[in-house]
């Protein structure tokens, strides 16, 4: 490799989203604020490659790979984003850009894949950005810049930028949030809330047949639209006040009505966007079940699929998994699930890990 030749790498986390953004306006900006969890070990490691090109032209060129193979779909969504940033980031039409891409997590488990690739890949466009500035961003600029990059690729990306509980969208009720970017929400560091978990149930592998863009642009005219808005912004004011009281039932009560809105606008929508699948739904019912003979604290989400998110806390640990091993794998794909729990964000990942 020449002298001249840079290498950047990140290592992003995927979210799940416990107030759901569902549907968009504009250049990527939410029709109404969400919030999410940051994951721990579903991330996703980018390298960025960048050389001054011999002959300056005004075209972006780009190659992307992921897992070593060279992934031609993703790398035309990005050109595109690439194009979209020239005016301000005007330096990119100057380089030659690789970049190197690889998941902890299998494609379509239900788990944001764009969320943690889009992240990784602004992070290192950001730190590509001070390098040839020579301006070195404050940690908040730094950050703030990566989350709306970020979200003009993937909205949900924006969220990742940060770890723990994450808002992104305008909220009334809260100071600094915004459609533009993400904002980290913060939790007393005695809550019981640090220490929650997500067990992702593998309910199917297959892609989906609804994508997530099309299921937002699904929203532009569906007759539950502005329904929708109200209930979102209800129940966001809901889940901030039970997470600023450690009210874990409320806040187990609003993830799950809100999961269950998501899939009920899509089954509602034209065309339809049935994503859930039986065992989905046995799952569902197997987690009320257990919850209610038991009182363990645990609930479901799901994000636009089939695979469903068991979230609960450290300190119930052995019992849920003895559950799952025993009343939920059953219904899992290969019996597939992966235990993650939540995460503190992006890092820096040195050159060395590039191979």
């Amino acid at each position: 490799m020449s002298e001249d030749t840079k290498i950047i790498g990140w290592n992003a986390p995927s979210n799940i989203a416990l107030i759901k953004y569902w549907g968009k306006r504009d250049n990527q900006l939410p029709e109404n604020g969400s919030l999410s969890l940051t994951l721990n070990k579903s991330t996703t490691s980018t390298f960025l490659t960048y050389k001054k090109k011999q002959t300056l032209e005004n075209t972006i060129s780009i190659e992307y790979y992921f897992h070593g193979e060279r992934q031609l779909a993703f790398e035309s969504k990005t050109e595109r984003l690439l194009n979209s940033l020239k005016s301000q980031m005007p330096f990119l039409p100057d380089y030659d850009l690789i970049f190197h891409s690889s998941n902890t997590f299998p494609h379509s488990a239900g788990i944001a894949s764009s969320a943690s690739s889009m992240c990784a890949l602004a992070l290192c466009l950001v730190t590509m950005e001070e390098n040839i500035s020579a301006n070195k961003l404050k940690t908040e600029d730094f950050f703030r810049r990566a989350s709306i990059i970020s979200r003009l690729g993937s909205g949900s990306a924006s969220r990742s930028i940060y770890g723990g509980f994450v808002t992104w969208g305008k909220i009334p009720s809260l100071e600094n949030s915004s459609d533009e970017y993400a904002t980290p929400y913060p939790v007393d560091p005695g809550s019981r809330l640090n220490t929650i978990r997500d067990i992702i149930l593998i309910v199917s592998s297959n892609e989906k047949n609804v994508s997530s863009s099309k299921g937002h642009a699904l929203m532009n005219y569906h007759p539950y639209r502005d329904g929708r808005k109200i209930q979102a912004n209800d129940n966001m004011l809901k889940i901030i006040e039970a997470i600023r009281k450690d009210d874990y039932k409320t806040l187990a009560d609003t993830a799950e009505n809100e999961a269950l809105a998501l899939h009920a606008l899509l089954m509602t929508s034209e065309p339809d966007g049935l994503l859930l699948k039986p065992g989905t739904l046995s799952i569902i019912e197997e987690v009320r079940k257990y919850r209610r003979s038991t009182g363990t604290d645990l609930f479901f989400t799901i994000d636009a699929g089939p695979n469903v998110h068991l979230i609960y806390f450290e300190d119930q640990r052995e019992e849920v998994l003895s559950f799952v091993q025993n009343n939920l794998v059953r219904f899992c794909e290969d019996g597939q699930w992966i235990d993650d729990c939540l995460g503190k964000g992006p890092e820096r990942i040195s050159n060395e890990s590039f191979d």
